[in-house]
């Protein structure tokens, strides 16, 4: 079977699918282009895309009878792929669940922190040299012992990251899930409305991108959240109305936001580039490589499962 891979995997998820199937790497670091979008359905049987591979229901509507039969997407988040297209064309899609999630919540912990502390402000004054010495009310900050964490999202990152806040921080934990959570995630957190979580002093984005979820932080989300608070959002950048984030901090209704993840990725809106209060990452969340190698080979895991006509581990639709 002919398996197109649309970026560079680490070496160990490359020679498992090597061994396996016909590959084709496609070995470059950018998205593909809408036509590598159209040959990827038309020459392939398999294809593993990633972030950014924007497999949209237009792509599929160039392509009413792929020869691809299943998308392995490296990674959890699948709002770059339009999942019901894909089913109504008979292509199927898996993710990359489970292995993310410790090295997610640490990159949510990065930025709590960060944030919180001025960690960023920081490290720039001293590198542009404008430090001239402790005293006393320099970079003052939130101390997070004793303060609450509200976590938009309680799925595997969501109680990851509830147990680093409550365990490791002495945070409490309060959470809002669209469904009721069974699952004891491991510390003392409380499940809230939507209104509640958002009045925390910390407020973490863990849900996943789809449409429902667009936007769920928006203007009217923001002005829940008190002045001296902080957004951090590790999911998906197009769950925050950038242009209101925007205003929230520069009018001071919020202190400050950490983000790893932008609406417009990799663009990021120009206001938050100048902003102080703001601790920018560059999508780092899964960035360690026991991690990624981990993704490329849940990922090829289900190629296997599909050329061997067994149940899809990890099947999204």
């Amino acid at each position: 079977m002919r398996l197109l891979i649309t970026r560079r995997l680490p070496d160990a998820a490359l020679a498992a699918a090597d061994a396996r199937f016909d590959v084709t790497l496609r070995d470059r670091t950018d998205p593909l282009s809408p036509d590598e979008l159209r040959r990827a359905l038309t020459d392939f049987d398999l294809v593993l895309p990633t972030l950014g591979d924007r497999f949209s229901a237009a792509v599929f509507a160039d392509v009413p009878a792929p020869r691809a039969r299943l998308l392995a997407n490296f990674g959890v988040g699948i709002n770059h792929i339009d999942v019901a297209a894909a089913r109504a064309a008979g292509v199927a899609v898996t993710n990359t669940p489970g292995a993310v999630t410790e090295a997610t919540a640490d990159i949510a912990l990065t930025l709590i922190l960060m944030t919180a502390r001025r960690a960023g402000e920081g490290e720039r004054m001293l590198r542009a040299g404008g430090w001239t010495g402790w005293h006393p009310t320099q970079l003052l900050g939130l101390h997070l012992g004793g303060k609450t964490v509200g976590i938009i999202g309680m799925g595997r990152i969501g109680k990851a990251i509830a147990r680093r806040c409550v365990l490791g921080l002495g945070m409490a934990a309060v959470f809002f899930n669209r469904s009721p959570v069974a699952d004891d995630p491991g510390v003392p957190a409380r499940q809230v409305a939507l209104a509640e979580a958002l009045a925390a002093d910390v407020v973490v984005l863990a849900v996943p991108a789809t449409p429902e979820t667009r936007h769920l932080i928006d203007a009217a989300a923001l002005a829940r959240m008190k002045p001296e608070a902080i957004l951090v959002n590790i999911a998906r950048g197009d769950i925050v109305d950038e242009a209101a984030l925007v205003a929230a901090l520069s009018e001071g209704r919020i202190a400050g936001a950490g983000l790893d993840v932008y609406e417009e990725e990799p663009k990021v809106n120009p206001a938050l580039l100048t902003m102080q209060n703001v601790t920018l990452l560059p999508h780092l969340g899964t960035a360690a490589l026991e991690v990624r190698t981990a993704m490329g080979l849940m990922a090829v895991g289900n190629l296997v499962a599909f050329a061997e006509d067994r149940p899809l581990p990890n099947a999204v639709n």
